[in-house]
């Protein structure tokens, strides 16, 4: 705990910390995922005059999410000297990629660490005329669907929003889709054009961090990419559903997986907390679903689990009267699962009873498997620490830094 007076500690947040006799390094706060209004309290923060600080917040706002500058030297319309301010008191560079990995289908991987450590991936899927990055929102994830990959790792936590921000950043670093970078892109369509929060993580069990990470994503004057265009998929939050359609109006998708409880309670286990009734239900009171608008549902085909006649037969059943699309994901096997992908055939012949009864079944294509990429196949090595271990190793950490600090650097 730092010995500070908490009104200095108030004053300067980015003040250095006293653990234990030894100073800490300041961490600057990082400007990203800020909205403007956030900004600007920022920077009054820092002592600038409200007038100031709102046309700086315009400025810093455009130099992040329209040029996508990493550092505020590049921020050539600010002073010198309010740059320097501004170097010292916040950060605005990047995550680190760990490792970048692209499959033989053009699909691209990044493993991203976070300031903490901790990791999570991020998958472009490059396809004619659009370019989809799916976008994680958190680190692991609560809920243990047994199909999933990224259900086998405990939850260790919530991204923020600029974490979730920082994700679409780095994507369009690597894809050189900044005009700062490539002055061709100024009247050409980008690459990156899709969102989707399909990535590690429940979205809808990190609501606020994700519908402000997504305003920004959406904001015309930032990195301007549609609400239209824009999908948050959830296994079934039944709570928060109307309120996603309400505060963030992006596209919904269903990870249902299943038409009947008793299979779908094994597959995605939070149906027995939000059964299947509950969940259309919802979904029917979604805002702004229309046939212009309609709601996605995921159903990843599992041999002799959900794939037959009768499965396609009750699906249809259950959805009538939703304005929907039905996506058929063939099942992207990963280390120790336990299930298989049912047959061609099977696939083509579930797909058939779907359309012929009047709703849009694409069987998606299974894009980046190669790279363990694919749908349901993301995971990384972040483990959640038990706190007995956190603080002993806390405690350790700062006996060992105290003993190699001379006495004389020490405070008084």
């Amino acid at each position: 705990m730092s010995t500070q007076p908490l009104d200095i500690a108030r004053a300067n947040p980015n003040a250095p910390t006293i653990t234990g006799g030894v100073v800490a390094a300041p961490v600057r706060p990082s400007l990203i995922g800020q909205s403007r209004k956030a900004l600007v309290k920022t920077l009054e923060g820092i002592g600038l005059p409200n007038r100031e600080s709102r046309m700086r917040a315009s400025q810093i706002y455009n130099w992040l999410y329209v040029r996508g500058v990493t550092s505020f030297d590049d921020m050539t319309n600010i002073s010198k000297a309010v740059r320097a301010q501004l170097a010292d008191a916040f950060d605005i560079s990047r995550m680190e990629i760990v490792s970048e990995q692209i499959s033989t289908d053009g699909t691209r991987k990044w493993l991203i660490r976070l300031s903490d450590g901790n990791e999570v991936e991020t998958v472009f899927i490059p396809e004619p005329g659009r370019g989809t990055l799916c976008v994680s929102s958190q680190v692991g994830c609560t809920l243990t669907c047994t199909f999933c990959h990224t259900g086998t790792q405990r939850l260790v936590r919530n991204l923020t929003a600029g974490e979730i921000v920082g994700q679409v950043l780095i994507a369009r670093d690597s894809l050189g889709e900044w005009p700062e970078v490539n002055t061709s892109l100024t009247n050409q369509p980008r690459t990156l054009t899709n969102v989707v929060m399909m990535g590690m993580g429940e979205p809808l069990y990190n609501f606020d961090n994700v519908r402000d990470a997504l305003e920004l994503v959406s904001d015309g004057d930032g990195l301007s990419i549609s609400k239209r265009r824009i999908t948050l998929s959830t296994s079934g939050v039944v709570p928060e559903i109307e309120r996603c359609g309400a505060e963030m109006g992006v596209m919904l998708a269903i990870s249902l997986h299943a038409a009947r409880d008793d299979v779908r309670d094994v597959l995605v286990p939070i149906n027995k907390k939000y059964p299947i009734k509950e969940l259309l239900r919802a979904c029917r009171h979604y805002p702004g679903l229309s046939n212009a608008r309609r709601i996605t549902f995921e159903y990843v085909m599992l041999k002799d689990i959900n794939d037959s006649d009768k499965d396609a037969r009750d699906l249809v059943k259950l959805l009538r009267g939703i304005p929907a699309k039905i996506n058929l994901i063939p099942f992207n096997p990963w280390p120790g699962s336990d299930y298989e992908c049912s047959d061609w055939d099977r696939i083509e012949a579930f797909a058939d009873i779907i359309n012929n009864a009047g709703y849009a079944s694409p069987v998606r294509t299974p894009r980046g498997r190669d790279i363990l990429a694919a749908c349901g196949q993301l995971k990384s090595e972040s483990e959640k620490e038990r706190a007995s271990v956190r603080h002993a190793r806390e405690r350790a950490e700062a006996a060992q830094a105290a003993a190699d600090t001379p006495a004389a650097d020490l405070p008084a």
